[in-house]
């Protein structure tokens, strides 16, 4: 029988890839919007989502197989399909920030992420400097100041 690990990119020949099996991934991932779905909530569906699926070293930093490898055809089609999830399950305006014509899943995955976490530092340093210098006599109560 052959070997079917979970970052082979090249299935059995009578086998179909799980990936190819998913018909509507907002049926599984929500829509990453920033309000009602947070990033983190994101990440962890769709990790949850893309380990099912044996497909987590695609976003992960594993490299792809080389162009001129036997893998790269089929590597580069599941690439497709899990980038169709990104951007499948993206709001509108994110859509836009993250659409690119020759991006891989890595890429569009790493962008993402850098829309969400780019600033953390400094807003959390801005949120701290606003709590720091919060008084009671600008608050229009004791509960609103709490």
């Amino acid at each position: 029988m052959a070997d079917k690990s979970s970052t082979s990119t090249n299935p059995t020949p009578n086998s179909l890839h799980p990936v190819y099996t998913v018909t509507n991934i907002q049926h599984k991932v929500r829509m990453l919007d920033g309000t009602k779905v947070s990033y983190p909530s994101w990440v962890k569906l769709f990790m949850l989502h893309a380990t099912g699926y044996e497909v987590v070293h695609y976003i992960d930093g594993t490299p792809a197989p080389g162009k001129d490898d036997d893998d790269y055809p089929t590597w580069k089609k599941i690439d497709a399909v899990i980038l169709q999830w990104i951007y499948g399950t993206l709001s509108d305006e994110l859509l836009v920030r993250v659409l690119e014509d020759t991006s891989t899943t890595y890429e569009a995955w790493e962008w993402v992420k850098k829309l969400f976490l780019n600033n953390k530092g400094s807003r959390a340093h801005a949120l701290q400097h606003e709590l720091t210098n919060l008084t009671l006599s600008a608050m229009l109560d004791l509960d609103s100041y709490c």
